[in-house]
């Protein structure tokens, strides 16, 4: 029992700030400039923006897109009639085109003639290209023997053009640290001799990673287990890089190519690819992925229609929950800040825009609010404020006062504040 009054509630107010979540601020320590690119998504052409919704896609400021996205590229040859309008399409969204030549079926003649049309005869100067798509999963298909294919036509690409940057090997479901199942150890095997035999050439290591369903016939997946893989990320870039250096002896840019939630096209769940909370783990997933420094990021996909999944951040003629992360991240700043959390459901992004103004987007996975201590910032004031959660669509509410040192954060919810 309390002596006074007075002492519990001094007892209580200890208690109730301890419990609170800590993020912390290191304004004072950038850790360099964040890429553009990580803001980027797959695309087409076997599913393809209607012209109702250009005004969508523009506005989600995308800013890189892989073509052709999956699977497609690997059972068809691009020809003209696709790279001219996705090339129109590109430059329409100010975004960075990528494009992905014919492995399985292709030859390096056909790769070398894919080059010359885009950057030679067309000055498209497209500068990122890869070669294939996840070949750790062709059948009848060795990885000696997808060396030698990516080499003869890297080579043959190089001597078209000598200006483009070699991205791959787009392995698929490279595994993190506490996965070690045959199917993800392959990958990880793949990703390793790849880079033994074509290190020299390759300019940006890619993987790809879904990690749902964990294999066929699954129950759907709860919230609570999409919130929990968000955190397989700062296992998973770390080990990347490991590989890289030991493999190379060098630190060569990574790349995260194709990525969502599901590999299915699941819909219709509390944690479906088509449902509010992916977007919640989407902005978890993006933050931790900007503050590995990946330099390329491409979601799966810009868009699916319906009948196809619900990947897409649009869908034939509406959004996706996940298209609203876009709108929170594009007025993130471009210099890194160093950043903590002490709770595994909250983290924070922080970044200086070029004129000072400091940006911080907060992620609450949780599935109940929380108020948690912001320190590290000198002289906080007023913030403006968005916010996406189940009632807010990624719009500005209004304004925080940071000088109490605190945020109030809705469960679910991802909250942008710029600080002036």
């Amino acid at each position: 029992m309390c002596v006074t009054l007075l002492l519990c509630a001094v007892l209580g107010a200890g208690e109730v700030a301890a419990q609170n979540p800590k993020l912390i601020v290191k304004a004072d320590q950038p850790l360099g400039s964040i890429s553009p690119y990580v803001y980027g998504a797959n695309y087409g052409p076997w599913s393809m923006v209607e012209p109702d919704m250009l005004p969508q896609a523009k506005a989600s400021a995308v800013t890189y897109l892989r073509f052709p996205a999956g699977n497609w590229g690997d059972e068809n040859d691009l020809k003209p009639y696709h790279i001219d309008p996705f090339m129109t399409f590109a430059r329409l969204l100010h975004a960075e085109p990528s494009i992905s030549v014919r492995l399985k079926g292709g030859t390096p003649e056909k790769a070398a003639q894919l080059v010359h049309y885009t950057n030679v005869e067309k000055h498209y100067d497209v500068r990122y290209w890869s070669i294939g798509n996840e070949p750790n999963l062709y059948r009848d298909y060795t990885v000696e023997q997808y060396n030698r294919d990516w080499r003869a036509m890297a080579q043959a690409m190089l001597a078209v053009d000598p200006k483009i940057i070699l991205v791959g090997p787009d392995v698929s479901q490279y595994p993190p640290l506490s996965v070690t199942d045959p199917d993800s150890q392959k990958a990880h095997d793949w990703l390793r001799t790849f880079l033994q035999v074509n290190g020299d050439l390759v300019r940006i290591v890619s993987i790809h990673r879904y990690p749902f369903p964990k294999g066929t016939n699954q129950p759907a997946t709860t919230i609570a287990q999409l919130k929990d893989s968000a955190r397989e990320w700062d296992t998973i870039i770390p080990d990347l890089r490991k590989v890289i250096k030991e493999t190379t002896a060098r630190d060569l840019p990574v790349a995260v190519t194709e990525v969502n939630s599901h590999w299915s096209n699941a819909v219709g769940g509390e944690a479906s690819l088509d449902s509010y909370y992916n977007a919640i783990w989407w902005a978890d997933v993006l933050g931790r992925l900007i503050r590995q420094q990946v330099d390329i990021v491409a979601f799966f996909a810009l868009i699916t229609y319906s009948d196809i999944g619900g990947f897409g951040l649009l869908s034939r003629y509406d959004v996706r929950p996940t298209y609203y992360i876009y709108k929170l991240y594009q007025q993130l700043g471009t210099e890194l800040l160093a950043t903590e959390s002490t709770d595994a459901d909250v983290t924070i992004t922080a970044a200086r825009r070029s004129d000072g103004t400091l940006t911080l987007l907060v992620v609450n996975a949780a599935v109940e609010p929380k108020t948690v201590t912001l320190s590290g910032i000198k002289s906080p004031g007023q913030a403006e404020l968005w916010r996406l959660d189940l009632d807010h669509k990624a719009e500005k509410i209004g304004s925080a006062d940071l000088a109490s040192g605190s945020l109030d954060l809705p469960a679910q919810s991802a909250s942008l504040y710029i600080v002036p």
